[in-house]
């Protein structure tokens, strides 16, 4: 049979309905997928001592190919999104994306056109002293050139990253424009590490944008490298303590010790006159840094006096 709801029942049932999307509301909140899934802190800074390691061995490799003195120092690294990375890009810029095999994803690395032109100029030659620069894209023979400059900078960080694990950096294309930059998605999280480069008076940014998730992948990686530092840490304190201790400068003495004799017979001491010390015993006190450690005899060796440790004080 079909019954028919009261005026009552009906105000009920959605008085209960009306209850039940309070609670919802009050047990949910809203996500939002576009916020970006930090690194944590703790691998940041396994990546911040990675890289400072890869800027001083560049910094030595640029300088010992390009036969002046160039001055890297990491400068930040920082997690923000692909869309943020690309828009702090000027153009025309030099821009390398690189490949990270065996993993999936594309980094991307660039580097600011007033740098690009220094090491041009100083590989052919110049001197690369900071003079105005073109705002232009680099040719198809200055791309070679940067081409032989990425190949050492990739070796190193390559170099820096077998700590973690093997990662072949390769370079895949060159660009010029950050409107071509469609390797990852704009919301994409991205780690970029940013290394200041100093050529004379001229300086200016290397920028490396690592993909998160890339990174988040090696997360077991990092922490099995941080419980060998650890360990390491230890052993390596211990032998830095034992280095500087073996290295240090002490004091050694060997003080002649005897017997006694009144004031007078000291002042009546003439030339020619014997005193005879101690009783057949070990005379000699080795002193270190001015606390008595030892007793001994005065000894030669070849052509030179020696201290014979005979028992400890």
């Amino acid at each position: 049979m079909k019954r028919v709801l009261t005026q009552q029942e009906i105000d009920a049932a959605f008085q209960g309905s009306a209850n039940l999307r309070k609670e919802a509301d009050r047990s949910y909140t809203p996500y939002d997928f576009s916020r970006l899934d930090r690194i944590p802190k703790s691998q940041l800074r396994a990546i911040h001592l990675l890289h400072e390691n890869f800027a001083r061995n560049l910094a030595s490799s640029l300088s010992a190919y390009l036969r002046t003195y160039l001055i890297l120092n990491l400068a930040s690294i920082e997690q923000i999104s692909y869309s943020e990375f690309v828009e702090g890009i000027t153009a025309p810029s030099c821009i390398a994306y690189i490949g990270l095999q065996p993993y999936d994803g594309t980094a991307v690395l660039e580097m600011s056109p007033s740098l690009v032109f220094d090491l041009i100029e100083i590989l052919l030659g110049g001197g690369g002293k900071g003079a105005a620069q073109p705002k232009r894209k680099i040719t198809e023979i200055e791309e070679s050139l940067v081409q032989m400059l990425l190949r050492i900078f990739l070796q190193d960080l390559r170099e820096a990253w077998k700590s973690v694990t093997d990662i072949d950096f390769a370079v895949q294309s060159l660009a010029s424009e950050p409107q071509w930059l469609h390797v990852l998605a704009p919301a994409e999280a991205v780690v970029v590490i940013a290394i200041e480069m100093r050529i004379g008076t001229n300086s200016g940014l290397v920028n490396l944008a690592l993909p998160s998730i890339f990174i988040k992948r090696l997360r077991d990686k990092f922490e099995q490298l941080q419980q060998v530092r650890r360990a390491e840490s230890t052993e390596r304190d211990q032998a830095r303590v034992s280095r500087t201790i073996l290295s240090s400068r002490t004091e050694f003495e060997a003080v002649l010790s005897g017997g006694t004799m009144s004031l007078g017979e000291f002042l009546g001491l003439e030339a020619d006159r014997v005193i005879v010390l101690g009783s057949g015993q070990p005379s000699f006190s080795g002193i270190l840094n001015g606390r008595e450690k030892w007793t001994g005899w005065a000894v030669s060796v070849g052509d030179r006096r020696a201290f014979q440790i005979v028992g400890e004080i």
